[in-house]
C-alpha cells in the first residue's frame, strides 16, 4: 500500500484455523492399499431409532460413523422427527442436538409438549461450524444433529450461510467428523419449490442415506421415503401419522390407503403397489368428464403425468376407447406418490369405469404393466402381492399371466391376462 495513491489497497488473505484445513481422507489419516480379501466384511452393528417404520427406511437402524441427510418442505415434521429420536435414545446414549434457525426454549418447548425425557439429550444454539467441532471433541457424542445444514458457516469461507461453497464445505468437515470419531451425524435440508434438495448436488454424494419426509399441510399422514441408502434398500417407505405427541408410526399403512364407500363407486380400484421390501394397498381413482376446452386437460396426483397421457394412448390404439375429447383426472388415494409401472393397469381399469359409469366389485385388486403394443407385463413380487391383498379381504384379483401364482391363494380368484383388451374382457 502507497500513501496518497489510489488502487494500491491489496487483500491479505489469513489462513484459517487448522481445525478448518481440509484432511486426506475420511478417518483423518492415510490409508494403504490392502487386499480385499482382508478387508473384514462383518456386518456394522446398528442402533435402533426407537421407531420401526424410521429403521425400516434406514435399512435396519443407524449406522455408526454414517452421514444421514433428511429433507422435507416446511411444516412437514423434520425437527419433530429428529427431537424425538434424540430424546429417546439419549437416555442410553450421549447426543447433541444443534440448532441454527430455532432458540433453545422453542427446542424445550416443542420436547415438553411432545410428552418427551429432556434429562439426558444435550442441545446447543449455534451456526459457526469451528465451535460446533469445538464442542464435538469436549462432549464426544455419540449422535449429533445439525438443523439445518443451509445455515451453517465457515469462518474461512467468505461467502454468506447457505451458498454452495459454505454448504459444501460445512457438511464436509461435519462429515469428515463423523467419521474420524464414529458419530452419527444427522442433517436437515431444505428443499426447493419443486420439492428437490436445495444447494449443491454434490451433497447427496458426500451422505451416505438421504430420506426425504413428505406429506400434504391438511392431512395428517407423513411417509418417510429413502432415495439413497449405503446401508439398505432405496424406495424403502415408511409411514407416520401426526398426532398431539409428535410422529407416531403406522403398522398397517394399507389401512389409511383404503378408507374406500361402502357402496361401489365408478372410477375406483384398489392396486398392490411394491414400496422398499412391502406391498402396499392403495387405492387409484379416476374422472373422464367431458371437456369443455379445445385442450382437455390430464391431471394426475401421485401418478407420472406422462406415462398417463401414454396410457391412454395404448388404450385409444388397443382398447377401442376413445377419450381423447375427455377431461381425464387421475389420484392415488391418502397422498402417497406412486413410480413403479405395476399401477398401469388399475390406472386404466380406474378410467375405464369412470368413463363407462359402471363401478368394479368392491373386492377386486390388479397389478401389471401395461406395454406400448397393448400387452400387460409381470411385475416383481407378484405372490407377494396376492398375499397382501388377500389378508385384507379381497377376492378376486386381474394380474398379467406370468404372475399368476403356482399355489392357489386361499380365498381368492386370480385372472390372468396377456393383452389389455382380455383385461377388458375381464371386467365388462
Amino acid at each position: 500500500m502507497d500513501c496518497k495513491a489510489w488502487n494500491t489497497l491489496t487483500r491479505l488473505s489469513v489462513d484459517a484455523p487448522s481445525r478448518s484445513v481440509r484432511k486426506a481422507g475420511y478417518a483423518g489419516e492415510l490409508s494403504s492399499a490392502r487386499l480385499l480379501s482382508e478387508v473384514s466384511a462383518e456386518d456394522v452393528p446398528r442402533l435402533g431409532s426407537g421407531s420401526a417404520e424410521f429403521d425400516r427406511v434406514l435399512g435396519g437402524g443407524l449406522v455408526p460413523g454414517s452421514a444421514i441427510l433428511i429433507s422435507g418442505s416446511p411444516g412437514a415434521g423434520k425437527s419433530t422427527l429428529l427431537i424425538q429420536t434424540m430424546c429417546k435414545l439419549a437416555e442410553k446414549h450421549r447426543g447433541l442436538y444443534v440448532t441454527g434457525e430455532e432458540s433453545l426454549a422453542q427446542i424445550a418447548m416443542r420436547a415438553k409438549r411432545l410428552q418427551l425425557p429432556l434429562d439426558h439429550l444435550n442441545v446447543m444454539a449455534q451456526t459457526n461450524v469451528e465451535a460446533i467441532l469445538s464442542t464435538w471433541d469436549e462432549l464426544k457424542p455419540e449422535l449429533i444433529v445439525i438443523d439445518s445444514i443451509q445455515v451453517m458457516f465457515l469462518d474461512s469461507i467468505e461467502s454468506a450461510p447457505g451458498g454452495v461453497a459454505q454448504v459444501r464445505e460445512s457438511a464436509s468437515l461435519l462429515i469428515q467428523q463423523a467419521k474420524k470419531s464414529n458419530t452419527i451425524l444427522l442433517l436437515v435440508g431444505h428443499v426447493t419449490k419443486e420439492g428437490n434438495l436445495a444447494g449443491p448436488r454434490v451433497l447427496e454424494h458426500m451422505i451416505d442415506c438421504f430420506v426425504m419426509l413428505e406429506g400434504e399441510n391438511d392431512s395428517r399422514f407423513r411417509t418417510l421415503r429413502g432415495s439413497k441408502n449405503r446401508f439398505g434398500a432405496v424406495n424403502e417407505l415408511g409411514i407416520f401419522a401426526m398426532t398431539e405427541k409428535g410422529l407416531a408410526e403406522v403398522s398397517n399403512p394399507s389401512a389409511i390407503f383404503l378408507s374406500r364407500d361402502s357402496e361401489p363407486t365408478p372410477g375406483s380400484v384398489v392396486m398392490v403397489v411394491w414400496e422398499g421390501t412391502r406391498p402396499l394397498l392403495v387405492e387409484a381413482q379416476a374422472l373422464v368428464d367431458g371437456s369443455a376446452l379445445g385442450n382437455p386437460r390430464r391431471v394426475a396426483v401421485g401418478f407420472e403425468q406422462n406415462r398417463l397421457a401414454m396410457l391412454l394412448a395404448v388404450l385409444h390404439r388397443h382398447g377401442g376407447l376413445q377419450v381423447g375429447d375427455q377431461d381425464v383426472f387421475v389420484n392415488a388415494v391418502g397422498g402417497i406418490r406412486v413410480a413403479e409401472t405395476s399401477s398401469d393397469l388399475a390406472l386404466l381399469l380406474a378410467v375405464i369405469s369412470s368413463f363407462r359409469n359402471r363401478a368394479l366389485p368392491t373386492d377386486l385388486i390388479c397389478f401389471g404393466e401395461v406395454g406400448l403394443s397393448g400387452e400387460i407385463r409381470p411385475v416383481p413380487n407378484g405372490q407377494d402381492r396376492l398375499r397382501e391383498a388377500a389378508k385384507h379381504g379381497f377376492r378376486q384379483a386381474i394380474v398379467p399371466k406370468a404372475n399368476l401364482p403356482r399355489q392357489p391363494v386361499e380365498g381368492m380368484k386370480v385372472k390372468g391376462v396377456s393383452r389389455l383388451s382380455e383385461a377388458l374382457d375381464a371386467i365388462s
